[in-house]
């Protein structure tokens, strides 16, 4: 069975990133190894449209989130969280374990945060040291404001941390334009690599920040790491494999372009939401969605877990399921990484027939040619 893989992590690697993994792997203590890792600190640079340097630490996003916890806050310092799914609650789960105070900006699941409600968090909490939230929340499926609540952050001492895992290349989130403190993202989104990769980098004033910060670190201090990158290494041993691969994957997004990477994947996004809708399911989060998955909400009389598992087993079709609250309840269609047009039309496609297959009334075609509509536009676009 040819299997499609469209969930919102881990994704598709493509064939380039693949080949170059397999070639004969290097001693990472090699002029050969440092002229590599040094072209993937430009290129990374150059995603996360900033000045300073982009760390790659061999762990996951979750380890790159821990390790600007740990570098920025001190036992008893205060945090803000936007607390609007799974990873908005993984950075409540994270600072307690350290002995981190937080106060949560609690946001409706399928909603995205008002920079009203930031800007009261602000002013309720002056001592916060940081702010931290996510730039797409892959749970929901939903954007945030980033550009505006950076905004507020910039004129505070409080710091902004984005977890960027399912936003940087994805869509437009110029670090230093907007004033981002701490930007993280991890390898298997629109990285296209194997999970094993996370990365973070740091602006100026956040790097102040770290001096003075008392929590305990080792694996994940970033100022050793800092030092490493500057000397064209890493602090410890790194996962080589995925640094090469990492080198040929950012090839191919300079080689795309950094707008056309991101219209590439508002275009998936708008051709799913349209798919869905029109098979007369409800969007999961229609105010705000994001342009690197698509949830829908699962018909009432449909086991959402079951056809998951149907769509993955029966059909070689692995989509995503809701998380936490959501479990059973939604699906998750992903567009994000090495996607294109036709990985849209698969998912709309086995969605109506696995549907179908429980028992929902569907009109086969709908769904598709709601979705066909909108990819042919963009393609009749970009040829004008």
């Amino acid at each position: 069975m040819k299997r499609y893989l469209l969930a919102p992590g881990p994704t598709p690697v493509p064939p380039e990133v693949m080949a170059a993994m397999s070639a004969p792997i290097v001693h990472h203590r090699t002029p050969e190894f440092s002229a590599l890792f040094a072209e993937v600190e430009r290129d990374l640079q150059f995603l996360f449209q900033t000045t300073q340097e982009v760390m790659t630490l061999a762990a996951s996003g979750t380890g790159a989130m821990e390790a600007a916890i740990t570098n920025l806050l001190s036992p008893g310092d205060e945090a803000i969280v936007v607390n609007g799914g799974k990873f908005g609650d993984r950075w409540t789960k994270i600072c307690a374990a350290y002995g981190v105070v937080v106060h949560e900006i609690a946001v409706e699941w399928g909603e995205a945060v008002e920079p009203a409600a930031v800007l009261g968090a602000l002013d309720a909490h002056p001592a916060a040291r940081v702010l931290l939230m996510q730039a797409t929340e892959t749970s929901t499926t939903v954007l945030h404001p980033v550009e505006d609540i950076a905004a507020l952050t910039r004129e505070r001492e409080t710091l902004l941390v984005v977890d960027g895992i399912t936003a940087i290349g994805v869509l437009d989130v110029p670090m230093d334009q907007w004033g981002v403190d701490v930007l993280i993202t991890g390898a298997q989104k629109a990285l296209m690599l194997p999970p094993g990769l996370g990365f973070v980098a740091l602006s100026a004033r956040a790097w102040e920040q770290t001096r003075r910060a008392r929590l305990p670190r080792f694996y994940f201090d970033l100022a050793r790491e800092r030092a490493a990158v500057t000397e064209r290494t890493s602090a410890w041993t790194p996962a080589i494999g995925l640094v090469v691969g990492l080198r040929a994957a950012l090839q191919l997004i300079r080689k795309e372009g950094l707008p056309q990477v991101f219209a590439r994947h508002a275009r998936l996004g708008a051709a799913t939401r349209a798919g869905v809708s029109g098979l007369g399911l409800r969007l999961l989060a229609p105010r705000a969605p994001s342009p690197a998955a698509t949830g829908v909400w699962v018909p009432d009389d449909v086991d959402g877990a079951q056809l998951v598992r149907y769509m993955r087993d029966e059909m070689g079709v692995t989509v995503a399921g809701g998380q936490d609250r959501l479990k059973g309840k939604i699906v998750r269609l992903a567009h994000v990484g090495y996607a294109g047009a036709f990985d849209v039309v698969v998912g709309i496609a086995a969605l109506e027939m696995a549907l179908s297959r429980f028992g929902h009334r569907v009109r086969f075609g709908q769904g598709v040619g709601a979705a066909e509509a909108v990819l042919e536009d963009g393609w009749t676009r970009c040829r004008s």
